[in-house]
């Protein structure tokens, strides 16, 4: 196994150029955006082979983390996958015409509406987190599952303020 990556490289060049600066952001910030490459890669891949698009599955994802019956409110989804309001009414009304999700009146408020994911959703967005898990396995696999536990950790301190 080699034991110098691509950002070595390219950060021993940096240092050979310029030894006045610091490039330790580069040694671990620099690998993060090369293995996001990855990762989206590998996703896309996943989300495709179950007739999904990335978007399509933020959405359904956030309905079946929900639990059944399968539903939010479209504001609930925009504070999950983190899009504007009319960009999850454009969602939700293509996932509408996929017949992959329905929109009802909410019993408890005559005014707002209810998104519910409808049994094809789910049974896509089942088969793609199948994809998805056994895909970004494959990514980790060099790791054993202490040093996976041990990144998770870090990388949770590292985003706690960005959350």
């Amino acid at each position: 196994m080699p034991t110098h990556d691509e950002v070595d490289r390219i950060v021993d060049a940096w240092l050979r150029e310029r030894p006045d600066l610091d490039f330790a952001p580069l040694q671990v910030l620099s690998r993060v955006g090369r293995l996001a490459k990855h990762l989206d890669r590998a996703r896309r891949t996943a989300f495709t082979a179950s007739g999904l698009e990335s978007w399509e599955f933020d959405v359904l994802s956030a309905l079946r983390r929900e639990g059944k019956p399968y539903q939010l409110s479209p504001k609930a989804l925009l504070q999950q996958t983190l899009v504007s309001s009319g960009t999850m009414t454009n969602r939700i009304d293509r996932l509408v015409g996929r017949q992959l999700v329905e929109r009802h009146a909410d019993p408890g408020d005559g005014r707002g509406t209810l998104v519910t994911m409808t049994p094809s959703g789910r049974e896509r967005v089942d088969a793609a987190i199948r994809e998805l898990l056994a895909a970004e396995s494959e990514l980790l696999d060099a790791l054993s599952t202490a040093d996976q536990d041990k990144l998770a950790a870090l990388l949770r301190k590292l985003s706690l303020d960005f959350d």
